[in-house]
């Protein structure tokens, strides 16, 4: 029996350039196109001067599930299908899933062709730390579900990144200021790769007030980590030595603080020794 493929493909996020050349050809010769957005693909395709050899058909998250036996059929039949989605890679919060799946349990070949994803460009491009990040896909829509999903961000160490509505992005940053505070950095990227690309950076606070009066285009939000916290005890107790060695209880407290990322501020632990002395 003849055996053909499933081949998952990164297209680009703005720029038809970062197309790769494996793209073209598979745009080119796969005998199914399985494209979240059939107009998107045609005018990928016209943009890149390729003429689709294979039928353009959908495949959004409504439809999904009632076009994987078919394409299922095409793939043992020895069909070459390539799922893409509207940029970036397929499944990173786009359809997909259910196919990939599917293939799997069918023992159907899976591959993919690498490439632009909005993640690990925004992650790149932030500043922040990479060598550990968690992607949470949309924030959620509704501020109650919000804030509790941001409250459990709190202490999460790893670097996250998420997608967020120009629409809704003012009320998540309000959100993440109120839950997380204000001074926790972290990195808006708008329109990735386009013509008007913009990379804001700076606290929530900064951030919050910045979008407070609109923001227009596709958003992708990198949030720094919650930095360690050190117990209080321990610094109280290197305020201390500090101290007994000679320095001032302003300029000892500030040295702790610099050495202890995730300390409180220089005045809060300056009014902790203040109340033990009590």
């Amino acid at each position: 029996m003849l055996t053909g493929r499933l081949l998952l493909a990164a297209t680009p996020l703005g720029q038809p350039g970062d197309a790769s050349a494996r793209l073209v050809d598979a745009l080119a010769s796969a005998d199914v196109i399985a494209a979240e957005d059939t107009r998107r693909a045609r005018a990928l395709a016209a943009a890149l001067g390729v003429t689709p050899a294979g039928r353009v058909l959908s495949v959004f998250d409504q439809n999904e599930a009632s076009r994987v036996p078919m394409l299922l059929e095409e793939i043992a039949a020895g069909a070459t299908v390539l799922l893409i989605s509207d940029a970036g890679m397929p499944l990173i919060n786009d359809p997909g899933y259910r196919l990939v799946t599917a293939c799997i349990e069918a023992g159907l070949p899976v591959s993919c062709l690498p490439g632009p994803s909005a993640v690990t460009t925004a992650l790149a491009v932030s500043g922040l730390a990479a060598d550990r990040f968690c992607f949470e896909g949309f924030a959620p829509r509704k501020q109650a579900a919000r804030r509790t999903w941001l409250g459990e961000l709190a202490g999460e160490r790893r670097t996250c990144v998420f997608f967020e509505s120009p629409r809704r992005l003012a009320e998540t940053l309000r959100d993440a200021v109120d839950t997380l505070g204000p001074g926790r950095r972290a990195v808006v990227c708008r329109e990735l790769t386009k013509t008007h690309e913009e990379i804001r950076r700076g606290t929530l606070g900064e951030l919050a007030d910045w979008a407070a009066d609109g923001v227009l285009g596709e958003i992708t939000v990198v949030l720094a980590g919650a930095l360690p916290q050190t117990d209080l005890q321990t610094l109280l107790a290197e305020v201390a030595e500090l101290v007994e060695d000679g320095m001032r209880v302003k300029d000892a407290c500030a040295q702790v603080v610099a050495a202890n990322p995730g300390a409180p501020s220089r005045r809060e632990l300056y009014d902790a020794i203040l109340k033990a002395r009590e």
